[in-house]
Formats: C-alpha cells, structure tokens, sequence
C-alpha cells in the first residue's frame, strides 16, 4: 500500500489533495456533525458546550454551555431546526438552534451516553451509553422511550441507521463486537466479531452492503453485511482508531485516530496521512455531494476539503 503524509497548516494550492477551509480553535471537540443544506458545522466540546459555525464565512453562528460536563455527541434535525445533543450527565436536550429555545430536557441513561443517530424519515432518535444499552425516542410523542435495545456487554459507542434500510441500525461497542439490529425487535439480528479490542466507530460504506469499523486494535475493518465476513483490514494508524467515515464521492474511507493523523484509504490500495497540527482526531463528519469533511481534534474543529491524489 503506497502511503504519504500531508501537514495540514496554510491553504494549499487548488491541485492538492487536501485544502484547509476554516478552523475553529476550542477545548476538545467529541464530536461534529454537518448540516446538510447549510454551510454550519456543529462541533460538541469536552467543556460541556456547543458551537455551531459557518465554515464559509468563518462565523460564530451559536455557542451553548450546555451544561459543564462532557457533550460526547450531538446532531442536527434539520426538518424541525433543532439539534440534539447527549452528556455525561446522562441527559439528553433539545434545543431550536436558530432561537436557542429548550424544546426538551430529560435523563435519557443511567451513564455517559457516547452516541445519537437521527432517522431519515421516522420522528426517531437512538442513543448509545456506557450503560450498555441503546434506546429508541420519538420526538412526535414527546420524547417517549418506545425501544430498548440490549446485548452488548460493555459501553456502546456508536449507533447509526443503515441507508438501505432504514428500519436497521448497528452498534459499535467497547466489548469487541459490532452488533445489526432491526427497530422491530430489543436483541440483535447478528454480531461481527473479529477486532481483537474494544470497537469504537463504525460506517455504512458504499451502497449499505458494507459496514466499517474501527477500534482500540489500532486497525480498521470492512465487512460484508450480507454474508457477515470481514472483507479486509487496513492496518496504518499506531494509535486507537477513534472515528470512520465514508467519503461522500469517491469510493473511499476517512479514519481519524488518537496518533493525531487522520488516514484517507482509496479503493486501489493508495492511502494517505494528514498530520493535524492540533492533537488527537476524535470525530468525523462528511457532507453529501461534496469534498467536505469536518473534523474534531484535540484543539478544536477543522473544514478539509479531501481529494483523490493526482498521480505522479
């Protein structure tokens, strides 16, 4: 596999794979999430707040001190104008991120919850905690627990919806497994097996037939869905794998790792590094349609724009 490192400081030339587009210096970001109609990124500090800003005028459009604990995830929910974010305080909140009004505060776990996914289309949100469980809320019935999904035997710390299918979502957990779940059913449908440590991030790639994963082994796997097999492992970061995400328009995965690199992974075996300049990658983002890709590191939120390499 033919690898190179990139540094990520002034803006590069138009012909570089990787172009720096804003940065956002801050406490540790836990995670970002892009708007998908809005240049807004929204990045979720260890410091307990929120921001949300313009990644093309380089604006503050928000900034909430949640509460003054860790803000480990937090999402847009574009169709009502609100973002939902989860803490170590155990609390899920809602707010109107245009009038920063309180839509809904509640206790949602018993420990830190690490992970929300919004459906695409159902008034649902799933949350991941270290209780070890997963649960399902509609916001059309206030915010009702109307599933809870239990199996795994350490901190879940991811969940996301598949889009295939949407009434199936999985779950990345510390107890080494990746478990596919139906919304219909509290036990999962199967489990994936075969990273050697915890399981910290997971991915649908490509048409939903495949799941990526990443975890405390330092490697990161792609699987077959369908048949339920591990179809390769890329090996590279010398660090925990943090975060994974698929590249909205070329076939390609983005990891992001606590050895302060973040790794582009192309379908032909050619890779890349870019070397942050601002400490541990702790959260991806990509934006449909584009080259967009936000990213939450140790020292705040950048804007890439990430390319395949020009050959040589």
């Amino acid at each position: 596999m033919n690898s190179r490192i990139i540094i990520v400081g002034p803006p590069m030339s138009h012909n570089s794979e990787t172009q720096r587009n804003f940065i956002h210096e801050s406490a540790r970001v836990k995670s970002v999430d892009l708007h998908p109609t809005w240049p807004w990124v929204l990045s979720s500090l260890l410091t307990g707040q929120l921001f949300i800003n313009d990644y093309n005028t380089q604006q503050l459009i928000q900034a909430i001190q949640l509460t003054t604990v860790p803000v480990r995830t937090a999402k847009f929910i574009t169709r009502n104008h609100w973002l939902v974010a989860g803490a170590d305080d155990k609390m899920i909140r809602v707010y109107n991120y245009e009038t920063l009004k309180v839509i809904k505060c509640f206790e949602g776990h018993s420990d830190f919850i690490r992970s929300l996914t919004v459906h695409p289309i159902l008034p649902y949100v799933l949350s991941a905690s270290d209780d070890k469980l997963i649960k399902l809320w509609n916001w059309e019935e206030d915010w009702v627990n109307v599933q809870v999904f239990e199996g795994h035997n350490h901190y879940v710390m991811q969940v996301l919806f598949s889009p295939k299918d949407t009434n199936t979502f999985a779950s990345a957990s510390l107890d080494g497994t990746i478990k596919i779940w139906n919304l219909d059913s509290n036990w999962p449908q199967s489990t994936l097996e075969g990273h050697k440590e915890g399981v910290n991030c997971l991915e649908y790639f490509g048409d939903g037939h495949k799941l990526v994963s990443g975890g405390d082994d330092k490697v990161i796997k792609i699987w077959d869905l369908q048949n339920k097999l591990c179809l390769q492992t890329l090996k590279g970061h010398k660090h925990n794998v943090t975060t994974v995400c698929s590249h909205p328009t070329i076939p390609a995965i983005i990891s992001g790792s606590e050895d302060d690199f973040v790794r582009v992974w192309f379908d032909d075996g050619d890779s890349y590094d870019i070397k942050s300049g601002s400490g541990r990658a702790w959260a991806l983002a990509c934006r449909k349609g584009t080259d967009q890709v936000a990213v939450g590191f140790d020292e705040g939120t950048k804007m890439l724009n990430v390319h395949r390499p020009s050959k040589m």
